[in-house]
């Protein structure tokens, strides 16, 4: 009896979502709902992370974390048009900030710099670690109430 009472408040509410988007000022409205991005490479932390635009440059990347580690990727930040800095490889939707949960940061890093293709990786003192397709660097920063950066490696694209 309660699963039948269950499913049909569910439904009400559902006829009542759409009710709603419909009245107003008499003009038929379409209901806006989020869009997924599913794969089994990695995870989204929400919805409003975007990931569409990934290549599969960094979509391979992100798998070979994912297979090194043994649990995926969860990225917390992937494109991002209105990025600050004009040169962030974020903002042409070549870069990512990842937590692999119950995996050190070490293991993340270490995993990354075996990745095919990897460029940049950064460490941030949250416990997020950047990685991009852009050229082969190494980072890691603190913010600037923390003293900026903290340590920077360039290395050229021929030394792996």
């Amino acid at each position: 009896m309660r699963k039948i009472v269950s499913i049909a408040l569910s439904c009400l509410m559902a006829i009542s979502t759409f009710a709603a988007a419909e009245a107003g000022d008499g003009r038929q409205r379409k209901a806006k709902l989020p869009t997924y991005h599913r794969t089994t490479a990695y995870a989204v932390q929400t919805v409003s992370v975007r990931t569409g635009c990934f290549s599969p440059q960094l979509e391979g990347i992100l798998a070979h974390i994912a297979m090194k580690t043994g649990r995926r990727p969860l990225v917390t930040s992937g494109h991002r048009p209105r990025a600050h800095r004009t040169g962030s490889l974020h903002r042409h939707c070549q870069a990512a900030d990842i937590r692999v949960p119950g995996v050190p940061e070490s293991k993340i890093i270490a995993a990354a710099r075996t990745a095919p293709g990897i460029g940049g990786i950064g460490r941030y003192c949250n416990g997020i670690v950047h990685v991009d397709i852009g050229p082969r660097r190494q980072w890691v920063y603190c913010g600037k109430s923390r003293g900026g950066i903290l340590s920077a490696k360039r290395r050229s694209a021929r030394r792996v």
